[in-house]
């Protein structure tokens, strides 16, 4: 007997049921059967099933003898069932990677329920994939098991068969079946839920609810809506076979009402010759069904108190005064906006004017984030060595706190914020200002930029529009133009800055500042990070940061992390900076206890600084990462495809700052046999920071202000060697000798007796 059986029903799918039944094929777990029922589709869909069936033995192909609709293939999928738990699958969607895992551990955990219900995201035919907007409602946390009454909240939920796996046994028992039509989903889902003497929720996303262009019936014109009275006469019927659960009337009535109204409001769901002849139905309906007490908002009830009287013309008009106060509403705020932008413009114009502040200096992040990266350092090293500057940083409210104190904080799009671009003599960013930004004769504007590039960038990207995505290559030179320095963390950055950033403005070579903090964190700081972030004592924490695919509409998960600390064991957690969820199987919302979520963490460099290793790609982070001296591995399954997409100035392949992974089984070997942290890693480490640090020894902002703020070009702070650099965590000899080596410095250096 098979823990699962998954029953797909297949009409009119062929294009999508390869990839329905392969989703079920290649889950992790293996115990289950499908069931294909051809529901006597017109195309190909039987002779698919049958091949899958030649294929696998889990796979059983059931052809019907004619067209029963949805219902009725369920019902004869559940007829040749024998798994402990019941699984639906429309043809035309897919189960995430691990999913049947996820479902049979939480069944495992909560003592084996009648019902699990878990959660999908809706996938478009552009590959955007949305989760469900009410998946809050699947927290894991109180009892592991339940009845609906201790959860009413559930029923806020899509409805749907197929996000939950139900026991078998139980629905034998309960005697459940489909019905034919349009809304079968409406009489099982309702029933059974209202039923099952014990439910539990899984909080993870387990299906890709296909979301068709055309072909989806629910979404088709037609008459065959009406379908949906007859399915909430068997809901009411159900309530009245069964006297202890007429306390869930009223509940019903509330959610009955709701689909009528969604049904009656959608322009695509009904004809117009026969909205009318809907609304009497619903009037009647409500009529039969009628049962107040269930609490809805004020303006469900108005209209549902109207389509009970069956006041059609006053409902229409309702909604119709809806919509338009709606429109009206968002076109005030439309106009706000637009008289605001033109005041703003017209403050701005008038604060070109007047005289620049020689003393004021504006910094910023891309993105307009918080206090981080080269900007904030250099920011922090003016204000200490700049006599009388006034320092401003441009950021978003909710990252205000970030901003130190002595520093003002710039709300962007303010009037604060163009006065400050229009009248201070230093403007520093690590990406582009505001396109409306207007280049000040005397006005100095450094460009900090965000690491070493390996990746293409600039007008590098004119032949390879996959990454380029809509660029804007003329706004980009005007932006350059406005560059009086660029900064550059060594002299490959310099060569390819200049040729892909074309202008008359003046390199610095001379490292990031960004890194200053590797070299001037100690060992007591450093736990004090751990700490912070969550990470036990005497865990080795791996630091996991992949890049952006340009060649991906969606950022699907490249490596499966929760496999990966399976394999790695428990001393080990992981640091997710990602920008999908950290549990890639299923999605959870609750991550695995030992991978933490940093993805919304500010600063790289403090998440750096807490891990004992970098797992990255083709991320530049792996050029700064290198200062702190710590194991790199790169996992490049992808390399293909991201070269012929972005492209890169080197081949990382022939000169990496670590071990190198093809695929993810390549990856688990290298830390299962302790590869990662060997010699050999060590040695591409020291070779490719001797490459690209060249100049990162901590006092990279030191020189960038020296040069930019002071004016100085003589006497600037030198590269420290690195066989005298300090690492976090150093011992206190080795500070010692890099301190007497500091010492030896010819006199009047800036770096003399720090």
């Amino acid at each position: 007997m098979p823990r699962f059986s998954v029953i797909v029903p297949a009409f009119r799918v062929q294009a999508y049921l390869h990839a329905c039944l392969d989703s079920v094929l290649s889950q992790s777990f293996k115990d289950y059967e499908i069931i294909v029922v051809d529901d006597r589709s017109p195309d190909a869909c039987g002779p698919i099933a049958d091949e899958y069936a030649r294929r696998d033995p889990r796979v059983t192909a059931l052809h019907l003898p004619r067209n029963t609709g949805l219902g009725p293939a369920r019902n004869a999928g559940m007829a040749r069932a024998s798994g402990d738990y019941l699984i639906f699958l429309d043809g035309d969607d897919t189960l995430l990677p691990d999913a049947l895992q996820a479902i049979a551990d939480r069944i495992g955990a909560t003592g084996e329920p009648d019902v699990l219900m878990y959660d999908y995201a809706r996938t478009y035919w552009s590959g955007r994939s949305v989760r469900n907007v009410l998946a809050a409602h699947l927290d894991e946390s109180g009892p592991a098991s339940f009845r609906l009454t201790d959860r009413p909240e559930l029923l806020q939920l899509l409805m749907v068969v197929w996000n939950k796996a139900y026991r078998r046994a139980f629905v034998e028992a309960e005697g459940f079946t489909f019905p034919p039509g349009y809304y079968e989903d409406t009489p099982w889902t309702y029933p059974v839920l209202m039923s099952a003497g014990s439910i539990a929720v899984l909080d993870a996303v387990c299906v890709s609810y296909r979301q068709r262009r055309r072909g989806n019936i629910l979404s088709t014109t037609s008459e065959k809506h009406f379908d949906v009275f007859d399915q909430y006469d068997r809901v009411f019927a159900f309530i009245e076979s069964r006297p202890p659960l007429a306390p869930w009337r009223p509940v019903m009535y509330r959610r009955m009402l709701d689909h009528y109204s969604a049904l009656f409001a959608s322009r695509d769901r009904l004809p117009p010759h026969s909205r009318a002849a809907f609304f009497r139905r619903a009037t009647a309906s409500c009529r039969r069904h009628h049962a107040p007490g269930a609490p809805a908002p004020r303006r469900a009830l108005l209209r549902h108190g109207l389509m009970r009287l069956g006041a059609r013309r006053t409902y229409r008009t309702l909604s119709g005064a809806q919509r338009l106060g709606g429109r009206l509403r968002r076109g005030s705020a439309a106009v706000r906006r637009a008289v605001r932008s033109t005041a703003h413009q017209v403050h701005y114009r008038v604060q070109l004017r007047l005289p620049l502040r020689s003393r004021d200096a504006v910094f910023a992040a891309r993105g307009n984030r918080g206090f981080t990266g080269s900007p904030a350092a250099i920011e922090a090293k003016a204000r200490e060595l700049v006599p009388g500057l006034r320092t401003a940083w441009i950021c978003r409210p909710v990252d205000a706190h970030t901003v130190p104190t002595g520093t003002r904080h710039l709300a962007p799009d303010t009037f604060a914020y163009w006065t400050a671009l229009a009248r201070s003599a230093y403007l520093v960013n690590n990406a582009p200002f505001d396109h409306r930004l207007v280049k000040r004769r005397g006005q100095v504007l450094l460009q900090t930029h965000e690491g070493t590039p390996l990746r293409t960038v600039g007008t590098d990207l004119l032949d390879r529009p996959a990454a380029a995505r809509g660029t804007d290559f003329e706004q980009l030179l005007r932006s350059v133009d406005t560059w009086d320095f660029s900064l550059s963390a060594n002299p490959h950055a310099t060569l390819v800055r200049e040729r892909a950033y074309p202008s008359a403005y003046t390199t610095l070579e001379y490292g990031s500042p960004s890194n200053d903090v590797y070299h001037r964190t100690g060992p007591a700081d450093v736990a004090r990070l751990r700490e912070t972030l969550g990470i036990p004592a005497g865990s080795t924490a791996l630091l996991y940061a992949p890049e952006h695919r340009d060649y991906r509409r969606s950022q699907r998960p490249v490596l499966d992390l929760e496999r990966l600390i399976r394999v790695l064991g428990p001393q080990f957690v992981i640091l997710a900076r990602t920008p999908h969820p950290v549990a890639p199987g299923c999605g959870r919302r609750t991550p695995h206890p030992r991978i933490i979520d940093v993805g919304a963490h500010r600063s790289v460099q403090t998440l750096a600084l807490a891990s004992d290793a970098l797992i990255t790609d083709y991320a530049s982070l792996m050029f700064d990462y290198v200062n702190l001296d710590r194991p790199v591995v790169l996992h490049l399954e992808d390399i293909e495809a991201y070269e012929a997409a972005r492209g890169t100035y080197f081949d990382i392949t022939a000169f990496p700052p670590g071990i190198i992974a093809r695929s993810q089984d390549e990856l688990f070997d290298i830390f299962a046999t302790d590869h990662w942290r060997g010699s050999r890693s060590a040695q591409l480490r020291a070779a490719f920071r001797a490459r690209f640090c060249p100049y990162d020894d901590g006092y990279a902002a030191e020189r960038v202000v020296r040069r930019v703020f002071l004016g100085e070009t003589d006497g600037l702070p030198l590269p420290v060697p690195s066989t005298a650099r300090r690492t976090p965590g150093a011992l206190p000899a080795q500070e010692k000798r890099a301190r007497s080596w500091a010492q030896e410095l010819p006199a009047g250096s800036a770096l003399q007796g720090r």
